[in-house]
């Protein structure tokens, strides 16, 4: 039993998978025999630590451990050239960077970067996350390494260094983000094929998950070198995914995963520790599972006109993918259909992003404020804990309900207070984001962690290069146990019989104020 607090699960890697490079493909050296499947899935298990919260405003398969931070953020062991340091999973965005430092470095509890071995571009870059009601970014320079994650290793990967941000990321024990996106909205693949290429692409949709479009006219500026050029022969986008493309793009591209999939699955160690423990698949589906387990619904494509990449000439009808965004049915809560919002044109379907870095469920102003309605909120935004609401999503005909455990946020407590009346409050998990628009992303619902606790998700990229050969797709499988309902009752009755504190695997330490990371250039 602890107090409320922010933590971050200490995270297990596998033996490593020594990659060489061969041309146009990577392939496995040595495989260390751990605990192997027919699938050559590696399946490790998961350790419990700490951390704190986090704001964002050669075939071969492999499955990791995913560390979690107070069910806010999950975190992967990511090698990057000599440093082994816990990454931020985020499928909302495609971009790698490490926090780095050379001089006058803060004290961290993870390792940060040392550049020792960065090979710069001489570009600079920022990313921004969020959308107009959030906002963060990281700036630093593009550079080159080896890169290492679950075991796997690719040479000459493109990421950033990060010297300056306002994310919290060191909070939950972490020092940077690996996206796992498309490469559309990967700001540094954008920046890069630019730099080499006379090709000119649509803008990076305005309302951005993960990053806006940057001006490159400060691409080479204080890196102290000349920036690099890319192969003037790469003139259609998709060419360079190979090369330029994220970490998990070129894992896919060139054909070192088993499958072009990636699965996670998001333990839950906050009120009721979850059954399952999280994991990350590479290649491969956990083991046991078949296609057939899971409800498949194709990814959205987004044509030019809509600022979607051009095709090749060869390809002229190819039409890509810009981020993980699935269409959705309906939204019901607690049995009764949910309006759709008038906030947006009728003729924007309905759909959601599903993404691992958002720590809540967001969706439409006007459609929340219903939703709100119907939960009785008091006057502090909060409800009674015991009451257990089922928010349910419909995709692909299935339903796929939010286990009220991860609906219902338990309310700030000061340590050593009790709930009055003998009551728990909490506050639904749920935000307002934008909604979609013209030049922007056409999703109206970001399905974050609250709902990947609830469901299993798995990322198939499918043919990256020509999607219409083997179009992506997301498969779902609801994890929710048929007694959600009354293991929330039983925890909501232990949190109040123990003065507020509800079941969690932190501690009174992580109340006390911590460092957080400032520029050194």
């Amino acid at each position: 039993m602890c107090y409320l607090a922010r933590f971050l699960g200490a995270l297990l890697l596998a033996a490593p998978v020594i990659l060489a490079h061969d041309g146009n493909h990577l392939h496995s050296a040595e495989v260390h025999d751990w605990r192997r499947t027919e699938d050559r899935a590696i399946h490790l298990p998961i350790r419990r630590n700490r951390g704190r919260l986090w704001k964002r405003g050669g075939q071969a398969a492999a499955v990791i451990g995913v560390g979690d931070d107070m069910d806010v953020t999950y975190s992967i062991q990511v090698q990057v050239g000599g440093t082994t340091t816990p990454l931020i999973l985020d499928t909302g965005s495609s971009d790698l960077w490490i926090l780095c430092c050379k001089d006058h470095c803060p004290i961290t509890r993870v390792p940060l970067y040392s550049q020792a071995s960065l090979t710069p571009t001489g570009q600079n870059i920022q990313l921004l996350y969020g959308d107009s009601r959030t906002g963060t970014h990281a700036t630093g320079v593009i550079g080159t390494d080896t890169v290492s994650i679950a075991g796997m290793s690719v040479p000459g990967q493109y990421f950033a260094a990060v010297v300056d941000t306002n994310t919290t990321v060191l909070e939950t024990g972490s020092a940077g983000i690996l996206g796992l996106g498309f490469p559309p909205i990967s700001l540094i693949w954008r920046q890069l094929f630019a730099s080499g290429s006379n090709q000119t692409m649509p803008s990076l949709p305005k309302r951005s998950i993960s990053n806006y479009m940057h001006t490159l006219s400060s691409a080479s500026r204080d890196t102290g070198s000349t920036p690099e050029r890319r192969d003037s022969s790469l003139t259609y986008p998709a060419e360079s995914f190979p090369t330029l493309g994220p970490l998990l793009t070129r894992l896919v591209t060139l054909k070192v995963l088993e499958r072009p999939l990636v699965v996670a699955t998001l333990q839950r160690d906050t009120i009721s520790f979850s059954s399952n423990d999280g994991t990350l698949s590479l290649g491969a589906l956990p083991y046991g599972l078949s296609d057939d387990r899971l409800t498949w619904v194709p990814v959205r494509t987004y044509s030019v006109a809509e600022g979607g990449l051009p095709p090749s000439p060869d390809a002229p009808n190819e039409v890509y993918p810009m981020a993980w965004e699935a269409s959705i049915d309906d939204v019901y809560l607690d049995g009764v259909k949910v309006p759709r919002s008038t906030l947006s044109s009728p003729s924007v379907g309905l759909s959601a992003l599903i993404d691992t870095g958002n720590s809540l469920i967001r969706g439409p102003q006007d459609v929340l404020s219903y939703i709100y309605s119907q939960l009785g909120l008091d006057s502090a935004g909060t409800f009674d804990c015991a009451n257990a609401h089922n928010l349910t999503f419909i995709i692909g005909g299935a339903q796929f309900p939010v286990d009220p455990r991860d609906f219902a946020h338990p309310a700030a407590v000061v340590p050593g207070t009790r709930y009055p009346a003998e009551a728990a409050r909490c506050t639904p998990a749920l935000a307002a984001t934008d909604p979609p628009g013209a030049g922007g992303f056409l999703y109206s619902w970001s399905l974050g962690d609250p709902f990947l606790k609830s469901t299993m998700a798995a990322f198939y990229y499918g043919n990256m290069t020509h999607p219409s050969q083997d179009p992506p797709r997301i498969g779902f499988m609801s994890m929710v146990p048929s007694d959600a309902t009354s293991a929330l009752e039983e925890a909501v009755e232990a949190a109040i019989a123990d003065g507020g504190i509800f079941l969690c695997t932190s501690s009174l330490e992580h109340y006390q104020s911590i460092n957080i990371y400032t520029s050194h250039r």
